[in-house]
């Protein structure tokens, strides 16, 4: 029979090892996800900054608290990074990365690129941690007609 003594301290080591002990209450809960994006921009593909614009990635948070961004990566299968900043996404709250420039705001990211990024045959839109560890990815081929619901 164990002591009660050594209970507490066995939960606690079971707790740390699964880390819901002493993880954040965003990490906790999870939930960041690319949601939807739109990788054929409408119109005529003329490379102005509207047309950039027009093709962005979606991502969600699902958890219930706010999440950093911070130092995470948005890339296509060519590498196209975008690495936010010290960027947090609200609970429940979406938030688009466009591809060409604009003044970024709680729900719009600009990645300032003058060249389209998703390519409209087919691609896949992978987010990562800044560790490096996968958090979601989402691909599409010509089936999906302009866009592409994760």
């Amino acid at each position: 029979m164990r002591s009660r003594a050594t209970l507490p301290a066995a939960l606690a080591g079971a707790a740390l090892l699964t880390g819901t002990l002493f993880s954040t209450p965003a990490q906790a809960a999870g939930g960041v996800t690319i949601h939807h994006v739109w990788f054929d921009s409408p119109g005529s593909d003329n490379r102005s900054n509207a047309s950039l614009n027009g093709e962005w990635v979606q991502i969600k948070n699902t958890s219930r608290s706010a999440v950093s961004l911070k130092g995470w990566i948005l890339k296509d299968a060519a590498n196209h990074k975008y690495v936010f900043r010290n960027i947090r996404i609200g609970a429940g709250k979406t938030m688009k990365v466009h591809t060409g420039k604009g003044t970024d705001t709680a729900s719009h990211k600009y990645q300032n690129r003058r060249a389209y990024v998703w390519n409209n045959t087919s691609d896949t839109a992978t987010l990562t941690k800044a560790s490096g560890a996968k958090v979601d990815s989402c691909s599409w081929t010509t089936r999906d007609p302009s866009d592409k619901w994760c």
